[in-house]
């Protein structure tokens, strides 16, 4: 399992990179809508909706529509909005439960869950034409804190997090995430060639107290978005979102705490 994982992870790693430096929207559309087909299709499966891949196709069909104007100034509203769901709607669920399967409220939180994935996507997007290196510096901050938080939870996890829906999950770990994402983002901000990455436009904007105030919210966002989606399976008596990716599950599992936390950075980024 740990092979088959790494082999993976490397591969993944293989695609995003070359994504990445061939500086190519074409090339970067054609992943991202892979990706996003993949992700749609995994949220129709975990909410048993009817005909996922009906669902799916649709809703890729708006995404591809929306990535091909390629006039992202106008998805602020669509950023807005994925927050606002998130305040309202899907943070506080992660304490009052989800409606039952095959119910209406169901149905109605997977279109409010699909509007998000679709901002994240969009954002994604929006990130990447701005430049490959920016859109790199804000999915880093959600890998830096998975990774301090998996290490620090190991190290000194004590106290859960969220028994019912996520055992594995500590508050030390947590913490852990979150002071690791500020050392990184500290450090990026204070190199001179990292001045075009999220968190030295930040620094710059903000000063210090607003750079370590949006990572706290952005980290906050991320376990959210984590839990979410582990409340989603659990609900769905499923370990994984799907088994596309030998080793992680599926594109779900690889990108729920980047849901919340991409629109959420643009709209800091925009914010004058």
């Amino acid at each position: 399992m740990l092979k088959t994982r790494v082999i993976t992870a490397l591969i993944l790693l293989a695609i995003f990179l070359a994504v990445l430096f061939s500086r190519s929207f074409l090339v970067f559309a054609l992943g991202a809508t892979i990706f996003f087909a993949a992700a749609a299709w995994e949220s129709f499966r975990l909410f048993h909706g009817k005909h996922p891949i009906v669902g799916a196709a649709l809703w890729t069909a708006a995404f591809v529509f929306i990535l091909f104007r390629e006039n992202f100034a106008e998805a602020a509203l669509l950023f807005g909005l994925c927050s606002a769901i998130w305040v309202i709607r899907l943070a506080p669920s992660l304490a009052l439960g989800l409606p039952p399967l095959d119910s209406t409220g169901s149905r109605l939180l997977n279109g409010i869950y699909g509007i998000t994935i679709l901002g994240c996507f969009i954002a994604i997007a929006a990130l990447f034409k701005h430049s490959p290196l920016y859109l790199f510096s804000v999915m880093a901050i959600v890998w830096i804190a998975d990774i301090g938080a998996y290490f620090a939870g190991k190290a000194f996890g004590k106290r859960k997090l969220a028994p019912s829906i996520s055992p594995g999950k500590s508050w030390e770990g947590a913490v852990g995430g979150w002071l690791a994402v500020l050392v990184v983002s500290a450090a990026t901000a204070a190199h001179p060639m990292l001045a075009d990455t999220f968190a030295a436009r930040l620094q710059i904007k903000w000063g210090w107290p607003g750079l370590a105030g949006v990572m706290t919210l952005l980290v906050a966002a991320s376990i959210v978005g984590d839990l979410f989606e582990s409340q989603l399976k659990r609900r769905a008596g499923v370990k994984d979102s799907s088994n596309l990716l030998p080793g992680h599950g599926g594109v779900l599992d690889r990108i729920d705490a980047l849901i919340p936390v991409l629109p959420l950075a643009i709209l800091f980024d925009s914010w004058r």
